[in-house]
Formats: C-alpha cells, structure tokens, sequence
C-alpha cells in the first residue's frame, strides 16, 4: 500500500516505523528536515521536506497515485487542508486526519465530502481520556480494552504475590471459578520472551498477564490474579489542558475530583466550564500545596500536562506523599519503560494510544479495533470473518484446525450478541467476530491473508 504521513512527530514517526516494517511504501511530509533526516536514516522510506498542505508538495510526495493519507501533524488547520486538496487535486481514496480541537470535533457535520472530505478523525486527547477512564473504572488494571462493542474486553494486570492463582498452573482457574470463563492471552516476565500461556504454565509474581473475558466477568478473574483495588472516589488531575479538561468532564458525576492549573486565564475557563469538579491555582510540584489539599487521601493522581519532565516529577511526589495510585503521561517513548512499575503505577504513551485506531483503518481485511501494546511490541485485533467453507481459511474450521504461525493467539469469538471464549472445538461462523493477540508482529500479513475471502465467495 502507497501511504503518505503528513509529520514526522511522535505519531508520525510511530507509525512509519509500524507500517514501513510491514512492506508498505511510506513517504513522510514535514518541515523539519533534520527530524526527516534522523527517521530516513532508520527507516526505509522517502521523505519530503515542506508544508504538508501545499499542493506542490503532495504531488512531490507521490499524491498523483497514493491510496491513503495520513494527516498527523500538530496543526488541524494544516491536516485539514491537506485532506481537502488530497480530494480535490488527486482523488486519494482514504484520507485520515488528527483533529484536536473540541470546536472542530463537536461539528462532526463538517466532514464529509461535500464540505471537509476526511474519511477517518483521529483524536489522540479524546482517546487517551478514555483509556484513563477505563484504568480507573477497573482499580488494578494496567491497560482495558474493548472489543464487539464493549461485549468482550482485554485486560492486564501485574500478578501479585498471594493472589489465588499465583504459583499455580493455568488449569487450575477453572476449579476456582467453575462458572466464569476466561483466556489468558500472554504473559510477560521482566525481560524473557512473551509467553504463549499453555494449561500447564505457571503464573509467577510480577507476570504482566493479558487475559481476555466478557465484561461481566472481568473482576472476578482479576481477583485471581491480585488482590482487588478498592473502588476509586477521589481523583486529582494535574494539567488542564485538552486531556485534563476531559478527563474532569467525564469523572466529576462519579466521582470527587480536584484539578491542579498554572495559568490563571485558564484555571478562570475551566472552573466555568466544570460543574463539579474543584480547579485549583498552582504547580503540581508544589508540595505544600498537595500536602493542604490532603494527596494522601487521594486514590489517583493523574499527571496530563504537556511537559513530560514536570508529569514525572509531580507523579513521584505525589507518590511520596500517599497518593494510591499514580497515572503519567508520557510522550517520550524513551521515558516510559523507565518509570512505569517503581513509584509511577502507569505510564501512558498517547503516541501508542492513537496507534492502534490508526492501524484500524490501515490493516487488510475486515479488521474492526485494533491495539497497540506493550509500546508496540504486541497487538491485539478484532477481524470479522467472511465467505463460507469453500473461499474461506478459517469459516466452517474449528479453531484448532486454524493454520496458526507462532506468536498469535485466538483469545474469543463473538457471535451475534453473544461472547464465546476461545476452545479448540468451537467451529467459526459466516460474520464472527474472533480477537486475536499477536506477540509477534511480523505475522500480521499472515492473518491478513488467512482472513481474505477467495474467488469463489461472492
């Protein structure tokens, strides 16, 4: 596939590594020719310095003959120009772009061909606010995923010592929950390779576990793997920002929140615009200030600022201070595996968030959600299968019948409105949905191509 990436930020440069890894052919726009330079010398793409929104520019790009666009640049104005003229001068097929602003999202009327032709919105601030919902909707949970709709979700978890299934094999979760059906998706232990969980592996203290489960039962296998987190009431956003703002529209009916602003001008928008939820004046560093506004007593502190350094900081002070739990935002890759697990409980890359909605759009085949973990080293996908036993590899087969690569891992299926967790005897169906987890990457074109639909399918 000819793709164009309008930046070469931390999302741009994210996903030309995704894609280029994966045979397409990426050309990247930016302005920044040493930003270019740096990515070129990496990645086996061209590049082309200069404003993505100029017609000229896309033409140097290979506009003429590209299938997709991909406008991620920190301007929306620029994104959505450059999608306008991808249209109007060269018929690009698909044309995705990053939209941040709340006053363009709130008019989704304006997106379509006869006004601004963007086929896919991208929000990075409004996705991010959502996995943060999700982390603490689920007290312990380090990442929740959804998938069919909310019906069946990912979840993972760090094992703790004394939890019920720790030390134990996996068969052995189904003597403690007779009733609840679950499947443990991979685990990662410290540096090793990913684990394709067997009936006989033993989970370990410390093992990363993703299991996959309907969303009913999603407590109760957690409660296998670590004591449960009592529910949280008390939150404290640090940064008002996009993100903070958000975050605090979508908590203050459920919860007591608090929010930490430096500007002024701003602390005055906020508090007109949150009904509930407290805005206080001043810098999250300041311990005397999180000391009077009782951090001890606060279940979660998120830090949402748009400097990396000062999320880092405040989130290890408020630690220290007794904050239960605290959740970082972190744009520098670089920084994330170096402070998640020690005083910072989540790092939160927004880079990594985005990417799976984008990969959503760019995948081959019928592919409905995808998931970008464990900062791009694994991925979950939701693909519908079609066809019948004739044009299709996977429809009328059971699953253990399914050619399988190494490194994938097929953890339910959804059919209808109802949640089959996966068994090797389960025969697959015309329209199922099956959530697969890859921990290895370099088999997606294989489950690309297992789920296409042959000649005799029509």
């Amino acid at each position: 596939m000819k793709i164009i990436i309008l930046g070469a930020g931390q999302v741009g440069g994210s996903l030309a590594e995704h894609l280029a890894n994966e045979d397409n052919d990426i050309t990247v726009v930016d302005t920044d020719s040493d930003r270019l330079r740096e990515l070129q010398d990496r990645l086996d793409i061209a590049v082309v310095t200069g404003p993505g929104s100029y017609p000229g520019v896309l033409r140097n790009a290979g506009a003429d003959d590209a299938d997709m666009l991909i406008a991620v640049t920190n301007s929306d104005e620029v994104n959505m120009a450059a999608c306008q003229i991808a249209f109007s001068l060269f018929r690009t097929p698909t044309k995705i772009s990053r939209i941040r602003a709340a006053a363009y999202l709130g008019k989704k009327e304006l997106f379509c061909n006869e006004s601004i032709p963007i086929d896919v919105i991208i929000s990075p601030e409004l996705l991010v606010t959502r996995h943060i919902q999700r982390l603490i909707q689920f007290p312990g949970a380090l990442q929740v995923l959804d998938f069919a709709e909310g019906k069946v979700q990912l979840v993972a978890v760090k094992a703790y010592y004394g939890g019920p299934m720790v030390g134990h094999e996996l068969r052995d979760i189904r003597k403690h929950m007779p009733n609840v059906d679950t499947r443990v998706a991979a685990i990662f232990r410290r540096d090793h390779p990913p684990i394709i969980p067997e009936a006989n592996t033993i989970v370990e203290a410390d093992d990363e576990v993703f299991f996959i489960a309907s969303s009913e039962n999603i407590i109760p296998v957690m409660s296998e793997l670590r004591r449960l987190d009592n529910p949280y009431r008390r939150i404290m956003i640090a940064g008002g920002g996009n993100i903070g703002e958000r975050l605090a529209q979508t908590l203050e009916k459920d919860y007591k929140v608090k929010m930490i602003e430096r500007s002024y001008p701003r602390c005055r928008q906020l508090s007109e615009k949150l009904s509930r939820c407290i805005v206080l004046h001043g810098n999250a560093s300041d311990r005397e200030l999180l000391l009077s506004e009782n951090i001890e007593e606060m279940d979660v502190f998120c830090a949402l600022t748009n400097d990396d350094e000062a999320n880092i900081m405040s989130s290890m002070l408020a630690k220290r201070l007794g904050a239960k739990k605290v959740v970082t935002l972190i744009t520098n890759p670089a920084y994330v595996d170096l402070v998640q697990g020690g005083e910072i409980d989540i790092a939160i890359s927004p880079q990594q968030v985005t990417m799976g909605s984008l990969l959503t759009h760019i995948r081959k085949g019928d592919i409905t959600n995808v998931h970008s973990l464990r900062r791009g080293a694994a991925e979950a996908i939701e693909v519908i299968a079609h066809g019948d036993a004739r044009s299709s590899k996977v429809v009328g087969k059971r699953l253990d019948e399914i050619e399988n690569p190494g490194g994938v891992t097929i953890g339910a299926v959804v059919r209808n409105n109802e949640v089959l967790i996966a068994h090797r005897d389960i025969v697959v169906e015309t329209d199922d949905h099956l959530i697969l987890f890859l921990t290895d990457k370099t088999k997606i074109k294989h489950v690309e191509r297992l789920f296409q639909v042959g000649l005799t399918f029509f």
